[in-house]
């Protein structure tokens, strides 16, 4: 819990921290410029206070690593919900309003997240998940975008590190394999995830895990 909110904190801050012109860079989501990946964490931060309000029966269906759906091709941009984020962000025609909407929405969902059993069971995406476990794979979600937000701005606020570590460690738990210790959390998070490619040295580094990867998850 304290690690979902110490990643979403950082995430916030990063994005408050942005130039105007910031906005109109490419982000390191394929396709997305930052704007646009700003207003993906809108939504997001939308999904977290709907599912803290939905309470569900039954035992877990899913847990913090086998929430994700797990492909092996990277997403094509067509999926409805990517063009609307696009159009979306579009929208909001001033990033101001867009750093307005993410910190008002984003604070009421950490504060939700702050005030909630980690026992209790929500349902989300038709699934069954504890609370800990759905807000788990935020630390996830929040560390990625994170990286994405900053893989043009050099100059921006990194993840931070027990974000990184603890994100790294649920990949390598999905991939049922280590990455080599010569690879920084942050390297292992945007090779794993295909989010860039590796260089000779590093395949050469990874073994067989290269055949594995990467994997996208969504």
């Amino acid at each position: 819990m304290d690690l979902f909110s110490r990643s979403w904190t950082a995430l916030r801050a990063a994005v408050a921290d942005l130039a105007d012109e910031d906005f109109a860079r490419p982000s390191g989501c394929t396709g997305w410029l930052v704007r646009d990946l700003v207003c993906h964490l809108v939504i997001d931060a939308q999904d977290v206070l709907i599912t803290l309000a939905t309470p569900a029966d039954g035992e877990p269906t899913r847990d913090a690593l086998t929430y994700w759906e797990i492909s092996d091709t990277p997403p094509t941009g067509d999926d409805p919900l990517d063009a609307l984020t696009v159009r979306l962000a579009a929208a909001y025609g001033e990033p101001h309003l867009l750093k307005f909407h993410l910190d008002d929405v984003g604070s009421a969902a950490g504060r939700a997240a702050e005030l909630a059993d980690p026992g209790l069971r929500v349902g989300t995406r038709g699934e069954v998940l504890t609370v800990g476990d759905y807000l788990s794979t935020y630390v996830m979600e929040w560390t990625l975008h994170h990286l994405d937000l900053i893989a043009h701005l050099p100059d921006a606020a990194p993840p931070p590190a027990e974000g990184l570590a603890r994100s790294r460690e649920m990949l390598e738990q999905i991939t049922g394999s280590a990455f080599p210790p010569s690879f920084s959390d942050a390297d292992a998070l945007l090779v794993g995830t295909g989010r860039r490619a590796p260089t000779a040295a590093e395949e050469a580094e990874l073994g067989d895990l290269a055949s594995k990867l990467p994997i996208y998850l969504g």
